[in-house]
């Protein structure tokens, strides 16, 4: 027996991307993403909406990294995900995070989550919000290979992204203020001061990704 959901964006499990940039001044920033996959053998395409400031920097730098979130920093995933950097532009030190320059595109490494990969703008429409990049390299931390030197799935378990409409997250919750949710391709919550909340709640916060996001 199954049960028909109609016309969903649902191919579950659907990894949460973390992609990361550089600002005009050099500030790392990233942002977090849901709709997106591999188009090629070296290829990643992805949505993004041209209001981000993400899509600005990528589009000024012509490089970015995709790192996928983990469960060890699904805080602090869902936290480049709450906030914008139009907003608040040093928001990924803020939320703990610690970059290095990868060797081969302008971008930076998050060096928490474990696997990257290293990609260079092939092309943007910002009227479908489809954007395409070449996939220069992947990189991953040692502590996630195998005994042969390849990457061990086992060793990086993703957080899911899971569309919600019906339940406030808890972050939102500890925000205090329910913001009009946005209608992003990206799995972010609105939520008010989140800079703040995080700092407060850095260490109790166990937000699930996209609890409430809209999609």
């Amino acid at each position: 027996m199954r049960k028909n959901f109609g016309a969903k964006p649902y191919t579950y499990p659907q990894p949460v991307f973390i992609i990361a940039t550089y600002g005009e001044d050099g500030t790392p920033d990233a942002m977090n993403a849901a709709w997106g996959g591999i188009s090629e053998e070296n290829r990643i395409a992805m949505c993004l909406s041209a209001e981000h400031k993400t899509v600005e920097n990528i589009l000024a730098r012509g490089a970015f990294t995709v790192s996928m979130a983990t469960e060890k920093y699904v805080t602090e995933c869902d936290y480049v995900g709450i906030v914008s950097a139009n907003d608040v532009p040093d928001k990924l030190a803020k939320a703990g995070f610690h970059t290095v320059k990868s060797d081969l595109v302008d971008a930076p490494i998050i060096e928490e989550l474990p696997m990257a990969l290293e990609c260079k703008l092939i092309s943007y429409d910002p009227e479908t919000c489809r954007l395409e990049g070449e996939i220069v390299n992947v990189s991953a931390d040692e502590s996630v290979l195998d005994g042969k030197g390849k990457i061990d799935p086992r060793k990086t378990p993703p957080h899911h992204f899971r569309p919600r409409k019906s339940r406030l997250s808890r972050a939102r919750r500890e925000g205090g203020q329910c913001l009009p949710r946005r209608t992003e391709t990206q799995m972010t919550f609105a939520l008010s001061r989140a800079n703040d909340v995080f700092t407060r709640h850095i260490a109790t916060i166990k937000c699930v990704l996209c609890e409430n996001a809209t999609v």
